[in-house]
């Protein structure tokens, strides 16, 4: 008994110590974007600031046209999040609860593509971009996402419908239903945590994409957060004090999304089974 509360009691220890090593640069990018610019590297540091420079946030997003990029970002967002969502769920379905043949062998031939590195398609794919005429614009980092949603969103939605009892299908079946109102009314609701688990990828992904943008935008009206950020970064690398205001109005979303959505996240995860 006494052994075991010890490991318990290391674990712990250890968790807390790995959690503190992750939160410590968040709580200094915090504290310096509130900060003037001479108290941020004083030694020993200064957590707490004194006195609050709030208007930090006010200069850092205004020296630099941070609406527009905000703009961006989230119709960028908002389209790769329909896209994926709705197409890796509809093939995650079409995996796991419709026989076809040579299923497997296709599921098979996809998980292997995630072996493939991003470099390798990345200049065909800027190039077939830019022939069709899309370079500088939104959709080569939307149309995407309509097309599967993303290899690993697959497997998860696929391996989450797998635990669900084929029995719920069979019986819709008997009253008639077909395989939209199964995909729509039962799998869809039951598997609500998998779904938000994709939704909550899917958008701190393209929310700090950064390779993305700076591959296909050109126009700085139509640059994301993250392309505004290393502008800002590449005008005002000295002035610190501004460059963490702004980097910490980029991350904050991404905190309050993962915050709000964290018990799906786990729950999610948790429940998603191994199966195949």
């Amino acid at each position: 008994m006494r052994e075991s509360r010890l490991k318990l009691a290391a674990g712990y220890v250890a968790l807390l110590v790995v959690s503190v090593m992750f939160i410590v640069p968040f709580v200094w990018l915090l504290r310096s974007s509130v900060m003037d610019l001479s108290q941020i590297f004083v030694m020993p540091p200064q957590w707490i600031p004194k006195p609050f420079h709030f208007e930090n946030f006010k200069e850092a997003l205004t020296v630099v046209p941070f609406g527009t990029f905000f703009v961006n970002t989230l119709i960028i967002v908002a389209g790769v999040l329909l896209g994926t969502v709705v197409s890796s769920t509809v093939a995650a379905f079409g995996f796991s609860r419709i026989r076809w043949k040579g299923r497997d062998a296709v599921f098979a031939v996809l998980m292997s593509a995630m072996m493939l590195p991003g470099a390798v398609t990345l200049i065909p794919s800027f190039i077939g971009w830019k022939e069709l005429g899309f370079y500088d614009t939104f959709y080569p980092l939307i149309v995407p996402a309509y097309f599967g949603g993303g290899i690993f969103n697959i497997f998860l939605l696929r391996q989450f419908y797998l635990t669900i009892p084929q029995d719920f299908d069979e019986a819709a079946f008997v009253d008639g239903a077909s395989y939209f109102q199964i995909y729509w009314r039962i799998l869809l609701p039951l598997s609500r945590s998998a779904v938000i688990v994709v939704a909550l990828f899917t958008f701190l992904g393209s929310w700090n994409d950064f390779m993305g943008p700076l591959i296909y935008l050109k126009s700085d009206s139509r640059f994301t957060l993250a392309l505004g950020l290393q502008m800002f970064q590449g005008s005002y690398t000295a002035q610190w004090d501004l460059l963490m205001a702004a980097s910490a109005a980029v991350v904050l979303p991404c905190v309050v999304v993962f915050l709000v959505g964290q018990r799906y996240f786990l729950e999610g995860i948790t429940l998603t089974g191994l199966k195949g």
